[in-house]
């Protein structure tokens, strides 16, 4: 499946977590759900201009969820996990605060 880099990245992720791991230089993002490592690293790459050493992608399943008398599920989705080279930063996490 041919994605483009800005179809690859669907958003970046600010919570808790991820800001103690941009303190290690490790950023994230929600991906396409066919989206793989590669094609998550060469997105990156182009959209932000920076170095990726490593990507670790997780799949993240749908929970139940109940709302009085209906049940549902939360929507599956995959999460992308960059760690960039040294000295590298993404300059849009930077202001980001929770």
């Amino acid at each position: 499946m041919n994605l483009v880099a800005h179809d690859i990245i669907i958003r970046p992720l600010i919570t808790e977590k991820s800001s103690r791991l941009m303190e290690l230089n490790k950023y994230s993002f929600e991906v396409h759900l066919s989206a793989n490592k590669i094609q998550v690293r060469k997105a990156i790459e182009e959209i932000f201009k920076v170095k990726v050493t490593a990507v670790h992608i997780l799949n993240i399943h749908p929970k139940p969820k109940r709302m009085g008398a209906f049940i549902g599920k939360t929507r599956s989705w995959k999460k992308a996990i960059v760690s960039l080279a040294p000295g590298e930063r993404i300059d849009f996490f930077e202001g980001a605060s929770i």
